[in-house]
């Protein structure tokens, strides 16, 4: 017997959540915004009928404005998102404990088990979960009913908003084989560059390809988006609570103005750096590899990576890397606009322990034990007094000024002068 799959997607998220205190505005092109006066305000969602204008998410303010002069803003607040993520996703596990949100806005729900409990109906119970949203929250919800987790993404994509799609296997080849292969579930922009260049645009063109010149071509994620393609996905819908570990963690920054040269863009390397190994040691993990992107002033993007010599999470090893991959591929008389650091290759910490022979430097182990020791302090310290209760004494600084650079030991300023930025 078919599985039977859900996604559910929360249609226009944040804009709907800042609509449903104003609802005056619900008819007006609305778009939910980082701040307006200042060079990272981005478009972070808009609702359906900014939709219709062509804005689109992380555009900048100004060129949204360029398309919709009348376009209203609202100002963007997480844990509203956060709260109204919860509450849908509870509603979801009335139904069944196979619950898997996909980022903050959507869901997986495998109602196989279950389904006999609510009229075993299929669509009818996605019906019946969008009118729950609807009439409880005030979210509306698209939902794809299908056989498999990556059809059923699809589905809810293929129809907004608030609405219902089936694909089954006995009309998926004439409902997604047409659809551009970009739409496929983790076809990105470099896999649709190598796909166009054999002559597949469709999803049905890749599903016809050869699949031993795929993994040639992609490796064993051309063999599995082949088996997307033809409705082949076998992948477990996770069960609600369960832990599933990262399989990268990275942090990304917009500077208030461009970094220039190799000593500013040292800086934002480690800090960004400093973040992602914060963040690797709340999972108990470790990187084996570091990639490093970054983006111009004219928003044209950059991206390397390389692998470790040995397993880290400590910041300055991850800048270390990412400051020799900045080397080899950046020139220091160019603008930089912004940088991600991210840490990729990932183990447990009980899993990346180094492997020590007799010609091993002893020291240098020992110091990184010391380092480890420093930089869980610090985040035990963080973690009780806030994000900005210690750093290192030549960890960089950003103020609102722009100014990038060291912050010296015992030189904290008046609240006035850190805004001119001494």
């Amino acid at each position: 017997m078919d599985r039977m799959i859900f996604h559910c997607d929360l249609n226009s998220f944040f804009a709907s959540v800042e609509l449903l205190e104003h609802p005056e505005l619900r008819h007006l092109p609305v778009a939910v915004c980082g701040d307006p006066d200042s060079r990272h305000g981005i478009i972070l969602a808009k609702n359906e009928p900014a939709k219709r204008f062509g804005i689109k998410t992380a555009e900048t303010i100004w060129q949204a404005r360029q398309k919709c002069p009348e376009l209203r803003l609202l100002g963007a607040h997480h844990d509203k998102y956060h709260h109204y993520s919860q509450l849908v996703n509870a509603v979801y596990q009335e139904y069944t404990d196979l619950v898997e949100p996909f980022g903050i806005d959507e869901s997986w729900l495998d109602v196989t088990g279950t389904l006999h409990l609510f009229g075993g109906d299929g669509p009818a119970l996605a019906d019946r979960l969008r009118a729950r949203i609807r009439s409880e929250l005030g979210l509306t919800i698209s939902v794809g009913v299908s056989f498999n987790k990556v059809f059923a993404k699809l589905g809810s994509d293929y129809k907004k908003p608030d609405a219902t799609t089936v694909i089954s296997r006995d009309n998926f080849r004439a409902l997604v084989w047409p659809l551009p292969v970009g739409d496929l579930l983790f076809v990105g922009s470099a896999v649709q560059r190598t796909c166009q260049r054999f002559g597949i645009r469709t999803i049905g063109d890749l599903a016809r390809f050869d699949r031993e010149t795929l993994f040639t071509l992609l490796g064993r994620h051309g063999s599995q988006l082949y088996d997307y393609a033809n409705g082949l996905d076998e992948s477990p819908v996770a069960p609600a609570g369960l832990d599933t570990p990262p399989k990268s963690v990275g942090n990304g920054l917009t500077f208030p103005r461009n970094l220039q040269g190799e000593e500013e863009i040292r800086a934002g390397v480690a800090m960004l750096s400093d973040q992602v190994a914060a963040r690797l040691r709340r999972h108990r993990m470790k990187c084996t590899g570091v990639s490093l992107a970054i983006r111009d002033p004219d928003f044209r993007d950059i991206s390397r990576q390389r692998r470790l010599d040995e397993p880290t999470s400590l910041g300055r090893e991850i800048a270390q890397a990412a400051m020799g991959l900045a080397r080899e591929c950046w020139r220091w008389r160019d603008p930089v606009r912004a940088l991600t650091v991210t840490a990729i290759c990932l183990l447990p910490e009980d899993e990346a322990a180094s492997q020590l022979d007799l010609l091993s430097d002893s020291g240098l182990e020992q110091r990184r034990e010391r380092l480890q020791k420093l930089e869980r302090c610090m985040d035990s310290i963080r973690a009780k007094y806030g994000k900005k209760a210690i750093a290192a004494a030549s960890a960089p600084v950003i103020r609102a000024g722009g100014v990038i650079g060291a912050e010296k030991a015992g030189t904290a300023g008046t609240p006035e002068q850190n805004r001119r930025g001494r």
